[in-house]
């Protein structure tokens, strides 16, 4: 798997350059950014930046403040883990980020070991995240793949229908139904109605 990139934004160039030796010295590939205007306009559909990463974002910049930053990456739908560099005096503004879906926050000066297992955490995240994203778009390409007929059985399996319901209903043969429901089954990978219902659920809507 692709190692997670670290991307440190901070308008301070020694605080970016520092950090940036320190994660790259425990194995922590980075990109390092001037400020959060300058990430956002690197922000292009299936850009590298909306690669599997980590952000450590520094909440008072200048011009646009971390958590401006973070606003207008939230309203791009930006699914990835974010941690704010919070200095003196910035505690109860990193609390409300994390209220508002930041992931964490660290406070400088910071133990350098500390910083490097809370990116370390947020890498973790990062990736299952990536996983759980594979997996949705795997699902939802299968179930685009369906035919009509296995549609309309999904649909009825769906409503909690049994085989023999769901022939009556659609004029066709239990034998038919249960060939759909196995080709349903292995198309999108589950084992269960249960399992289907609950992946319909969380993965079903194309938006």
């Amino acid at each position: 798997m692709k190692p997670t990139t670290v991307h440190i934004v901070d308008d301070d160039p020694d605080f970016r350059e520092g950090l940036a030796w320190l994660l790259d010295s425990r194995g922590l590939p980075t990109c390092s950014w001037a400020g959060g205007d300058v990430f956002l306009q690197s922000l292009r559909p299936a850009s590298p930046t909306w690669d599997c990463c980590v952000m450590l974002l520094d909440i008072r910049m200048e011009p646009l403040s971390g958590l401006a930053t973070f606003a207008r990456l939230k309203a791009l739908g930006w699914p990835w883990p974010v941690l704010f560099l919070t200095g003196h005096g910035d505690m109860g503004m990193a609390v409300a980020a994390v209220k508002d879906g930041a992931w964490d926050f660290l406070e400088k000066p910071f133990q350098n070991n500390l910083l490097v297992d809370k990116v370390e955490a947020a890498c973790v995240v990062a990736q299952t995240l990536h996983t759980q994203g594979q997996e949705r778009l795997q699902f939802q390409q299968a179930l685009a793949a369906l035919s009509a007929r296995e549609r309309e059985v999904l649909e009825q399996l769906l409503q909690g229908h049994y085989n023999k319901n769901i022939a009556d209903h659609l004029g066709i043969t239990q034998r038919t139904v249960e060939f759909h429901r196995a080709n349903i089954f292995e198309k999108l990978q589950v084992n269960s109605a249960v399992e289907l219902a609950h992946r319909m659920g969380r993965w079903g809507s194309q938006n």
